[in-house]
């Protein structure tokens, strides 16, 4: 039996992927694999710009609304259940198609997953504790002295990766980036084909983020949060799903923490940011092809043509 083919599209936040995914589904006959932590929500469609219905409907798609905001999703759950889909959509005879921003999935996809301890509850219990009663920045002081490579790369309030931090130095004795720089050996059960969008011009991807940002807030994403917050009262600020670019924002502007204005532009300013962490992700990942979305509007076209020579079509 011949080895299965993936063909996977990557990019930042609003650089146009979905759009060039259904135009690569007008040529081949392709199911999409959603490489998207925050698509995996059901009831959170406008602030992750989900496809639409029709968009769903011209084209399947896998891994989107599986879960409940108030549950949890992993990158080894995610390897798990691409690898599983890739096999089926071949079986089928379709080509399958990875589209999404989700770089820390596809490194586990494609460079397997770090051998990392599973949660502990009375050692998570403990670190709760320690930041009841000595503030979140104790811990993070801390976590710069055990394991100060990864807590530069964290932010000082990012509550539940610094609690993880912790937890991992704690059960192991060594660093959370020592286990993440250990070499795995690992080997695809499918064959690769990765390209990207990467656009050169920073400014044009800061504007479509921008405009998307006021379309959502038009489309009614405040009351989609608020709608939230009704229907899973368990949820927290520091809950996975509303950690999601602009959730966070949104929740603390309904708590009272801030005013509208505020919010819209820490709401921007945080998807900016998530777009840089991808393109730094990027620069990193090896890539068959590259295109930039903004250039002269050919480089859908050569990325369609890519596709179409890896599957033989």
């Amino acid at each position: 039996m011949p080895t299965p083919k993936a063909f996977a599209l990557l990019g930042p936040t609003a650089c146009g992927k979905t759009a060039l995914a259904l135009k690569i589904a007008e040529t081949l006959p392709v199911e999409i694999i959603s490489l998207d932590s925050a698509l995996v929500y059901r009831d959170m469609d406008i602030g992750t710009a989900k496809p639409s219905p029709a968009e769903r409907a011209f084209v399947p798609h896998h891994l989107i609304d599986i879960i409940t905001p108030a549950e949890s999703y992993s990158a080894a759950r995610f390897v798990e259940d691409c690898t599983r889909l890739i096999g089926e959509i071949t079986a089928r005879g379709k080509c399958p198609l990875i589209v999404g921003g989700t770089m820390m999935y596809f490194r586990a996809l494609t460079q397997g997953l770090n051998d990392l301890p599973e949660a502990d509850a009375c050692l998570r219990a403990d670190l709760d504790e320690q930041k009841q009663m000595y503030g979140l920045d104790f811990l993070y002081r801390t976590l710069q002295k055990v394991d100060p490579e990864t807590a530069c790369r964290l932010k000082p309030n990012d509550s539940q990766r610094i609690g993880r931090a912790l937890e991992v130095y704690y059960l192991t004795g060594k660093p959370m980036s020592t286990h993440l720089g250990s070499p795995t050996s690992h080997t695809l059960p499918f064959d690769l084909h990765t390209t990207a969008l990467i656009p050169e011009n920073r400014a044009r991807l800061h504007e479509n983020i921008a405009l998307r940002f006021h379309l959502m807030l038009e489309q009614g994403f405040i009351g989609e949060v608020e709608n939230l917050r009704r229907l899973y009262p368990g949820l927290t600020a520091d809950s996975p799903a509303i950690r999601c670019v602009g959730y966070r924002q949104a929740w603390e502007y309904l708590d009272g923490a801030t005013d509208r204005q505020t919010f819209i532009e820490k709401g921007i300013a945080a998807t900016r940011q998530l777009a840089k962490r991808q393109l730094t992700w990027l620069r990193k990942t090896p890539l068959d092809c590259v295109a930039d979305p903004f250039s002269d509007g050919t480089s859908g076209t050569r990325l369609i043509e890519a596709a179409k020579r890896f599957f033989g079509v």
